[in-house]
């Protein structure tokens, strides 16, 4: 609407106080009616993630193995509210051996809600699947992988560096692992595999990775059918490598829940190849295995601190087991009989006297070690001892 003229006057005067209030509110009642209403307030436009920058690939039995750090800020520096979803995309080399651009696919896709399923130790591990009659095909080609993450359908983030590797047959896997608990440690044992896991002649070995998590022994049950559904207190991590299909873990503690995984290990290119897990050994470990028999048993008849009393000073050799917990002796008046046991609580010392004792009577003493878990010793070799005044 157009502002009205104020007509113009031979002799300028001042504008009235009345056409200074009209002025600007003239002004006003424009910039109100103008020539339509604005729209409704437009909603905020959806985050686009911060590219990943840290992509790293090896090979995996047979899978790629992909790790990389999720974006948490957008690329404008706010923080995400929620995580994104992520974004697989595998493709090849042209003949002159640059990427081919166009050969990328999405492989697969992971909802924001099911990424903290990959995070170890805050990093995405990712398997993507290569069927070994593929790596069969292609021995010692070229993929290559980007990774990209999206809050809506239309923000993408841009894609990450690209990652390449050379993908070649590996063993087949460990069929079958075979554990043992003895008391020198957890006895493992396997097959060794003849073929790769496309069904071809396998050369040499160069060695097996043992690994090994901790579970959550509710889980033990499960996870032996299926490692999938384990729950892990602490994930596998390699404990050994060796090149006998066997080996011997000693440093382990009882009362957990442990699962053995092994892989076999070839080298193309250089570079350690490993087959896919074994199935999984679980052992729930308890302590059923007693110390060493104490040795060594020696006593001695002195003087006791009252006039006339006598004492049984005893004494063995100590035991080294690092779980033992102390001794028990037993005093008997009939040889071959364990008798009583001379101290309510373990003895912490490989040493007691023996204040109790009545002279002219002849006793036996046996020593057993005890260990944390209550697992009690065979008795020691009987000590025989006549209680009469030491000469002097």
């Amino acid at each position: 609407m157009p502002i009205p003229k104020v007509a113009r006057r031979a002799t300028l005067k001042k504008p009235s106080p009345y056409f200074s209030i009209l002025f600007p509110l003239g002004l006003v009642l424009f910039a109100a009616s103008g020539c339509g209403a604005p729209g409704e307030p437009l909603p905020p436009s959806p985050p686009i993630p911060q590219a990943i920058s840290d992509l790293t690939a090896q090979q995996a039995g047979d899978a790629v193995l992909l790790t990389f750090t999720m974006p948490k800020k957008s690329v404008r520096g706010e923080s995400l509210k929620e995580a994104p979803t992520l974004e697989i995309l595998r493709g090849s080399l042209k003949a002159d051996g640059t990427t081919d651009a166009k050969s990328f696919r999405v492989v697969d896709t992971v909802p924001g809600s099911l990424i903290g399923n990959y995070l170890q130790q805050g990093k995405v591990e990712f398997h993507d699947p290569v069927s070994a009659g593929e790596i069969k095909e292609h021995a010692g080609e070229t993929v290559v992988y980007r990774v990209r993450t999206r809050v809506s359908d239309k923000k993408m983030s841009a894609d990450s560096k690209e990652v390449s590797l050379r993908l070649y047959a590996v063993p087949a896997r460990i069929e079958s692992l075979d554990v043992r608990v003895t008391e020198g440690g957890i006895q493992l044992k396997w097959a060794v595999p003849d073929k790769t896991s496309g069904g071809e002649p396998l050369g040499q070995i160069q060695e097996f990775h043992v690994y090994r998590g901790e579970l959550d022994a509710a889980s033990a049950s499960a996870a032996s059918k299926d490692v999938e559904q384990a729950v892990w207190k602490s994930r596998p991590l390699q404990l050994a490598a060796t090149t006998a299909p066997e080996f011997l873990d000693t440093g382990f503690d009882y009362g957990k829940t442990y699962a053995y995984l092994v892989r076999s290990v070839v080298v193309a290119e250089g570079v350690q190849r490993e087959s896919r897990d074994s199935p999984a050994a679980v052992v729930t470990l308890r302590d059923i295995f007693p110390p060493a028999t104490p040795q060594g048993i020696v006593a001695a008849v002195i003087p006791g601190s009252a006039a006339g009393s006598l004492v049984v000073d005893l004494s063995w050799s100590i035991n080294v087991e690092a779980d033992l917990a102390g001794y028990r002796l037993y005093r008997s008046e009939q040889e071959g009989t364990p008798g009583q046991l001379l101290s309510p609580d373990l003895l912490p010392t490989p040493a007691y006297r023996d204040n109790s004792v009545s002279s002219g009577k002849r006793y036996w003493y046996m020593v057993t070690a005890v260990d944390r878990a209550g697992n009690e010793s065979a008795p020691s070799a009987a000590v025989v001892v006549d209680v009469t005044q030491p000469s002097p």
